[in-house]
C-alpha cells in the first residue's frame, strides 16, 4: 500500500547553456493532465518563439501515468532526460518544461541528451520538494445522539474535516490517511455492535 509520495511544493526554474543554444526548465506541481496542458499553453504563450517546448510529467500517488515529449527534437533525446530527472527524485504530481532557444550550432543527440537532463536537474533542485501522505475520502452519516461517538473518532484517528451537517440526520465528509482506513471501519463496526448506527462511506 502506497501511504505517501513526494511532489513539489514549490516550482523550479533553471538555465543551461551549449554552444549558443539555451534551455530554459521549468519544474511545476501538477495533478492531472489538463492542468500539464493548461501549463504548457502558458509557455508557448509566453515563450513563442522558441523552437522546441519538450517535457516530461508523472501523475498520481502510484506514479503509473506519465508521458515523455520530444516535441520535434531526435527520438528520445530531450523527453526521456527530463522524464530520467523526475525518475530519479521519485517525485510524482510533477511536469518539467525544458524550452530551446536554438544557437545555430547542432549539438548532436548526445550534446541534447546532457541539455535536457542538466536544464531539468537545475529546475528541480531550485524546486522544492514535499512529502505527502496518502488520503481516503470518508463519508459518516449517524443520528444527532451519536455525535460525540463520532467526534471521538475524529480526535482519535486524526479525520480532517471537509464539510459537516448537524440535523436529525447527521452527516460529515472528511479526509483520513490510507493507512488508518482499516483502524476506523473496525471500530465503527464495534460501535454498531454495541447499538449505535453509523453508516460510513471509504471513497478511494
Amino acid at each position: 500500500m502506497i501511504t505517501e509520495f513526494k511532489t513539489l511544493a514549490k516550482a523550479g526554474e533553471g538555465l543551461f547553456k551549449d554552444r549558443g543554444s539555451k534551455f530554459l526548465g521549468f519544474a511545476t506541481h501538477v495533478t492531472s493532465e489538463e492542468e500539464v496542458k493548461e501549463y504548457l499553453a502558458e509557455l508557448r504563450k509566453q515563450y513563442y518563439d522558441a523552437r522546441h517546448h519538450c517535457y516530461a510529467y508523472v501523475l498520481g500517488a502510484d506514479r503509473k501515468v506519465f508521458r515523455a515529449n520530444d516535441d520535434g527534437e531526435p527520438n528520445h533525446s530531450a523527453g526521456d532526460p527530463i522524464l530520467g530527472q523526475i525518475n530519479s527524485k521519485g517525485l510524482t504530481d510533477t511536469l518539467v518544461v525544458v524550452i530551446r532557444y536554438f544557437g545555430g550550432t547542432k549539438l548532436g543527440v548526445s550534446g541534447l541528451i546532457n541539455a535536457y537532463k542538466l536544464a531539468a536537474e537545475e529546475a528541480l533542485d531550485n524546486a522544492s520538494i514535499m512529502t505527502v501522505e496518502v488520503q481516503n475520502g470518508i463519508v459518516l452519516q449517524y443520528g444527532y445522539d451519536d455525535t460525540n461517538e463520532v467526534m471521538r473518532l475524529v480526535n482519535e484517528l486524526n479525520i480532517n474535516i471537509v464539510d459537516q451537517k448537524f440535523e436529525v440526520a447527521c452527516e460529515l465528509k472528511g479526509t483520513i490517511k490510507i493507512n488508518l482506513t482499516d483502524q476506523l471501519e473496525s471500530k465503527v463496526q464495534l460501535l454498531n455492535d454495541l447499538g449505535h448506527k453509523i453508516a460510513l462511506k471509504v471513497e478511494d
